[in-house]
């Protein structure tokens, strides 16, 4: 379907209202019991996977459901997001307070539109030691500046309050420097002759005795505060036993304090200069979850998710096959320096050397046992039994779809691979199709393709969805046709239980492929086939949209059928999926296109200079607003075109 049909009003495409949860109220108590209970946060998410907002909840479920409970009391922003919604993601963790970090990371890297707070640079405080001074000086700030290789960062946090109470306290409990500079230059200040500073202004007490002290406030930031909890609770003790209740309160609340501001973050990890992507997996009842948590300078700035049929297989030999497919899929540069995982790989080292190659720089995949990667990975692997679940509650509903499929197209076996395909773009301008696969009812999204449209008659003004049809079934076909002219037996690609059958062929052999379309779109994939002789061979369908009606081969009228049959509602699912995978790449491919035409107008940027502009500032509209400061922050940028992109946006 082209960009410009689906740029036309929500009435005539009835499919574009049911996939909003709104007005979907089936759909959306589905989606709704799924939510687990606990905290973390919630991503909604439009009909083209563009993010609306990012939020978090110490009870996801009630804090999502909320917004659809009480939608006439929203605000008209509220309102007219809701009304966008068609997904909700969740990423559970183990407290509020790392789901406010968490919270945090994502709206700070993907900017949804209808969140307000956060958007902006500041972040969260860590709290610095300047072990590299005589007398070192303890203070926060929202800055890690590497002046110095002895100094030391603890954090962030993310209760600013909480942490300078603490702080306070701590200055309270130890002996410590109050101030930044001397009150007087030739004698101590008051702090001194109340025990609060030991007079380091004046040097009264030696450089190594004061540092042990601030090893002892060191402690505490990493982790290891149980002296100073052993201390608090008995201060509590002696002013409960003096009847001091209120004071004995206050510590109370200041031990309560502390514990919190100590709690493992394990989503903003310290170690920013690390760059990871972390992998669990989690079975159940022959069905695999895989989460990879994606890891950039410490905070988590994407997730994927994959399923998969084990076929009686190890999780461990599942997880390095989806391990190797991802890797293959992205840039050399998307390779981050380390991989956790939970456990070892049949081919580890080879993966690692293989990566390591890739990258061009060494990669390590580590097995973490303890500390806080362990924790990371216990956090992806809670997330991917959340995913899990929500899939086995689904497979009993799935495999009635299939049956039900299967009887309407006449199939002598229940389909277990159904491709989808679909094309996007406006008046032929930046053309792309998808192809999509669904295995036993569930998106498979690690099989998931995208083409772009070679034909040179395709061009600005000129559309033809036939003739991108027929060129994306052949280029997706015509290694089969190779396989065919070998003498392959295709009676082979049908038996699930054949031994001689190589696994990787299977996996990309379909049972089924749906063309979204009418008559005309499915001529020509059958073009296609006729010509690399597989049209006996392929079993192919399309799903126009106007009444859900369903055409095959060999007829010229649509199947008698049900538009809410179980098996049209699949086929439904399958031909909205690769509308919306085509849209989106359309998009995407067309954004970057309009970003780098208007770039290149520009002198003295070229390819290269410009992909990392677009990096740096994610869209033309930040660079059009850059002062020239932030513009020479962009790696490479020399001063001459720093100028030269100020003043070409500042003219405009």
């Amino acid at each position: 379907m082209s960009n410009s049909s689906i740029e036309k009003i929500d009435n005539k495409y009835n499919f574009k209202i049911e996939y909003k949860l709104i007005n979907n109220k089936e759909l959306l108590k589905s989606r709704l019991s799924e939510i687990p209970k606990s905290s973390g946060c919630y991503l909604f998410k439009d009909i083209d996977s563009n993010l609306l907002y990012i939020g978090k909840s110490k009870k996801l479920r009630s804090r999502v459901s909320s917004y659809f409970n009480n939608y006439s009391d929203l605000t008209p922003r509220l309102s007219l997001m809701v009304r966008q919604i068609t997904e909700i993601e969740i990423i559970v963790t183990d407290s509020e307070y790392e789901a406010l970090n968490l919270e945090s990371n994502l709206i700070k890297t993907n900017k949804p539109y209808f969140n307000i707070l956060l958007k902006d640079d500041k972040k969260y405080p860590y709290l610095c030691i300047t072990w590299s001074e005589k007398y070192p000086r303890i203070f926060i700030t929202r800055r890690r500046r590497n002046r110095n290789n002895l100094d030391r960062y603890y954090g962030p946090y993310v209760d600013v309050g909480l942490l300078r109470r603490t702080l306070f306290t701590i200055k309270k409990i130890f002996p410590l420097r109050q101030r930044p500079r001397p009150v007087y230059k030739d004698r101590t200040c008051l702090n001194y002759s109340i025990g609060r500073c030991p007079g380091v202004c004046q040097e009264v007490i030696s450089s190594d005795d004061y540092k042990k002290i601030m090893k002892q406030v060191s402690m505490i930031f990493q982790g290891r505060n149980d002296d100073l909890e052993i201390f608090l609770q008995k201060k509590m003790q002696q002013f409960s036993n003096d009847l001091d209740y209120e004071n004995a309160a206050k510590i109370r609340d200041q031990i309560s304090g502390l514990k919190l501001l100590t709690e493992s973050q394990k989503i903003s990890i310290p170690d920013s200069s690390i760059n990871r992507d972390i992998f669990g997996i989690v079975s159940e009842k022959n069905v695999a979850s895989i989460q990879i948590f994606q890891m950039r300078s410490g905070k988590l700035i994407g997730r994927i998710g994959y399923s998969q049929k084990l076929n009686n297989e190890d999780e461990n030999l599942i997880l390095q096959k989806i391990l190797e497919e991802h890797y293959m899929n992205v840039e050399a540069v998307e390779i981050p320096s380390e991989i956790l995982i939970q456990y070892n790989l049949p081919k580890q080292a080879t993966i690692e050397d293989w990566l390591t190659d890739l990258r061009k720089k060494k990669v390590k995949i580590l097995i973490p046992k303890r500390n806080k990667k362990h924790e990371t990975v216990e956090m992806v692997l809670k997330n991917a039994k959340l995913e899990l679940d929500r899939i086995i509650n689904g497979i009993q509903d799935n495999e009635s779809s299939i049956e039900d499929l299967a009887q309407i197209l006449e199939l002598s076996e229940q389909p277990k691979r159904i491709e989808g395909y679909d094309i996007s773009h406006i008046q032929g301008s930046d053309p792309v199709a998808s192809q999509v696969v669904f295995i036993d009812g569930i998106p498979s999204k690690q099989h998931y393709r995208k083409y772009k449209i070679k034909d040179p008659n395709i061009v600005v003004g000129h559309s033809d969805d036939f003739a991108s049809i027929y060129e994306v079934i052949h280029r997706r076909f015509k290694k089969w046709s190779r396989f065919k002219e070998n003498g392959g037996d295709f009676s082979i690609l049908n038996d699930k239980t054949n031994s001689k059958l190589d696994n990787e062929l299977l996996s990309d052999w379909p049972d089924l492929i749906m063309i979204d379309g009418g008559k005309g779109q499915l001529n020509a994939a059958i073009k296609a086939l006729k010509e690399l002789n597989l049209e006996e061979e392929v079993t192919i369908c399309s799903l126009a949209k106007k009444h859900e009606e369903i055409f095959i081969p060999g007829f010229t009228k649509s199947l008698d059928t049900d538009e809410n049959q179980k098996g049209v509602l699949l086929l439904r699912r399958v031909r909205d999926e690769a509308h919306r995978f085509a849209l989106s790449f359309h998009r995407d491919k067309r954004s970057k296109r309009m970003n780098r035409s208007q770039l290149s107008q520009i002198s003295g940027l070229g390819p290269s200079r410009i992909r990392e502009l677009l990096e740096h500032f994610k869209s033309i509209d930040a660079i059009r607003i850059a002062s020239k400061e932030d513009l020479s922050k962009v790696k490479g940028l020399g001063k001459n075109s720093v100028n030269d992109i100020y003043e070409y946006f500042n003219e405009l």
